[in-house]
């Protein structure tokens, strides 16, 4: 694999190019009185050549010092910003591992504790101890598809999908909870969209945005999805009538995490990992996505994918 160069290199050798090629002028034409290349016929020529080269050398040598101790700065930041993020992403994790442990415990702690429990009592705090169980599953599954997304991209398969078939699977398992809260999940697709990527991530961004909007758009809300073709790319629409949420929270609802009403959202089992996943399937895709918050109410969704 081909090495990257660093900034500094960058600086240096587009600095040092630069000064070449004015020098090179400035030697052969002799301030531009020269109509032709000639060879030098003068000694101030050849003291100029040596002048100008011993500039350069000296130039190159300040340069290139300063070039590595930028790119070392460089480095610096972008690992202290790195550790932070961790770090954020960690207490994150462990804030939310933390609730669906503490339940499950809790529950089989008390059956355990009290073997004269009743059935139905115990049948009750089970029921609750797998619910946090799949909890807990779904967000080891979010984290694993961020890591995967984050650090080994390459080792995605990537395949020819049909996105109007699988949003069509997308609606049939969704269906029931559509129909407990009176909404409507319009598909506007076209039939004929084929993209080359990642089944399991394609899958993830629709699934993800649907379940966004089901469990926070608001009873009653309708839900639409519309692609139109762009050269070399699709455009999906995502967007629905309902509550919306204020302008403040848009520029970071991508966020790993971020939840607008934190209680109100681990109630309706989401792992604040969901919308991330979205952004950065998208972005993996070659594609871009942007969220706006309507007059007429609740969110819109506007992302591309390269065919």
């Amino acid at each position: 694999m081909k090495k990257k160069l660093s900034e500094g290199r960058k600086m240096w050798l587009s600095v040092m190019a630069v000064f070449l090629v004015y020098a090179t002028i400035f030697i052969l034409f002799e301030d531009y009185d020269r109509k032709f290349l000639l060879p030098f016929d003068e000694a101030s020529d050849w003291h100029l050549l040596l002048f100008s080269l011993a500039v350069m050398a000296g130039l190159g040598y300040l340069l290139f010092h300063y070039a590595k101790h930028m790119d070392k700065r460089i480095s610096r930041e972008q690992a202290e910003k790195e550790n932070q993020m961790r770090r954020e992403l960690t207490q994150n994790i462990a804030h939310e591992l933390k609730t669906p442990v503490a339940s499950i415990l809790g529950y089989t702690e008390t059956i355990l504790d009290n073997p004269s429990i009743n059935d139905d009592t115990c049948r009750q705090f089970i029921v609750r101890t797998h619910s946090q169980a799949q909890r807990l599953t779904a967000l080891l599954q979010d984290i694993s598809t961020l890591n995967k997304m984050d650090y080994a991209p390459e080792m995605l398969k990537m395949e020819r999908v049909d996105v109007a078939d699988l949003f069509a699977d997308i609606v049939e398992e969704t269906a029931l909870a559509v129909r407990q809260r009176k909404m409507e999940l319009r598909n506007y697709l076209p039939e004929d969209i084929i993209i080359h990527g990642n089944p399991s991530l394609l899958y993830s961004i629709f699934r993800n945005l649907t379940d966004n909007a089901i469990n926070h758009a608001g009873e009653g809300a309708v839900i639409e999805l519309s692609a139109k073709r762009l050269p070399g790319q699709w455009q999906f629409t995502f967007k629905d009538d309902g509550i919306g949420i204020p302008a403040e929270h848009l520029p970071r609802i991508f966020e790993r995490f971020y939840r607008i009403d934190k209680g109100r959202s681990r109630n309706m089992g989401g792992t604040g990992l969901g919308l991330s996943i979205v952004k950065n399937a998208v972005v993996l895709h070659g594609g871009n996505i942007t969220v706006d918050s309507p007059a007429t109410g609740g969110l819109s969704f506007t992302f591309t994918l390269k065919t």
